[in-house]
């Protein structure tokens, strides 16, 4: 999607000017009189206010998709009085409002106190395996200015008027937000089937309806891709809905919050193991090193890091992070060097569940059983062992910083 670039209106401007000078002239005889003749004052006048493009459009999407209210002079408004949108707006403003109740209240009071450091030093947050969970990192790092996401869900596209008017729309969007609305996270089976359906064909249209549930307005929307050397270009809607096996499509959100800060959200259809990073050329962990220092979050990301054919992006982690938040799943304890990183536990460390029975951790176990260091409380459930007193995490702070 291109966006209408602002123009200068240069003809008006220097008509102006040359009347400004002109009645400047007329209007004071003597003063042009008694200056001297080679020293003549240019007048200026002041520089036209640059005019804001018009965004809504693009943001009416991310609202209607969320089943919130769009604006006034929206295309899209006769189609909030069709019946099926407006079960799905009232059903979702009741889970919506449960949510908020039950999970960002408490997260947002215990950031707020657990991850103060960690948020004033995080203007760039990646997260790998992260799916279109815009949701989760926004509301535990609310004030970054850059998110980056990288999953195997494809890109997706802006939807459609066709799609939007579609009543299949709606409830693709319900089993696309059931498990994290219920869980917070993902099914990533379940995403394979809803996001490559006909209603919803990736991560995009999710990424902006959690732009637009967690207050903020989606000002822009721009298909990318990375070139072999891991440098961000545009790229068409024809590469993004059919990628070669060498390229990394995405795409970028431009967001504002209530308060005006200006937010870049990023999302790569990349799949993370060693062997595809060999035929991509490792680009996309090339423009995350571009970045310079990271702020790293993990949550459910079904232990790929723990196995030996996701070492580079590991390493790059554990080599560019300052800060490190991540459930279990994220990197094991065998990874981590001691005299570099300092840790902070939370919650309870269980057994994973059976689908991932094999990367227990004992090491976790003896940290969370020190009685000389306890873990500290965790009032909220997250990850695959989503239950509020099984749920844990881990904060990794860098002992010296990176550069």
């Amino acid at each position: 999607m291109r966006f209408p670039a602002v123009r200068l209106l240069l003809p008006v401007t220097l008509m102006a000017l040359a009347a400004c000078s002109d009645s400047e002239q007329k209007s004071k005889p003597t003063e042009q009189a008694a200056s001297a003749p080679t020293d003549t004052a240019a007048v200026s006048a002041p520089a036209p206010k640059p005019v804001a493009p018009d965004t809504s459009a693009t943001h009416d999407v991310a609202a209607y998709l969320a089943g919130l209210p769009v604006s006034q002079a929206s295309s899209l408004r006769p189609l909030t009085n069709q019946p099926a949108w407006q079960a799905y707006a009232t059903d979702g403003a009741k889970s919506w409002t449960n949510y908020h109740a039950t999970r960002t209240a408490k997260i947002e009071a215990w950031a707020q106190t657990e991850l103060d450091s960690a948020r004033a030093a995080s203007p760039t947050i990646f997260y790998p395996f992260s799916g279109p969970d815009l949701l989760n990192v926004t509301t535990m790092f609310p004030h970054s200015q850059t998110y980056v996401l990288m999953g195997l869900e494809p890109v997706g596209t802006v939807p459609s008027q066709n799609t939007l008017e579609n009543p299949k729309l709606f409830s693709a969007l319900k089993a696309s937000l059931w498990s994290v609305l219920n869980f917070s996270f993902f099914r990533t089976n379940d995403m394979a089937v809803d996001l490559k359906s006909v209603e919803l064909d990736g991560a995009l249209p999710l990424m902006m309806l959690f732009a637009a549930r967690t207050n903020h307005q989606v000002e822009a929307v721009r298909y990318v891709q990375l070139t072999p050397e891991g440098q961000l270009t545009e790229a068409d809607t024809a590469l993004i809905r059919k990628p070669s096996l060498k390229t990394v499509p995405g795409v970028e959100m431009k967001l504002r919050t209530a308060q005006g800060q200006e937010k870049t959200v990023l999302y790569f259809s990349a799949d993370l193991s060693d062997w595809k990073l060999g035929t991509t050329k490792e680009a996309a962990l090339q423009y995350v090193r571009s970045l310079g220092p990271l702020t790293t979050y993990v949550k459910s990301a079904t232990y790929l890091m723990h196995k030996s054919y996701f070492s580079k992006v590991r390493n790059l982690v554990l080599e560019r992070s300052n800060y490190l938040l991540q459930d279990d799943s994220g990197i094991a304890m065998k990874y981590f060097r001691p005299a570099n990183w300092q840790f902070t536990f939370y919650g309870t460390y269980k057994r994973p569940i059976n689908l991932f029975a094999k990367h227990y951790q004992p090491a976790l176990t003896k940290a969370y059983t020190d009685s000389a260091n306890p873990a500290r409380p965790l009032p909220f459930g997250t990850g695959y062992n989503w239950r509020a007193n099984e749920s844990n995490l881990l904060l990794a702070r860098r002992a010296s910083t990176a550069q």
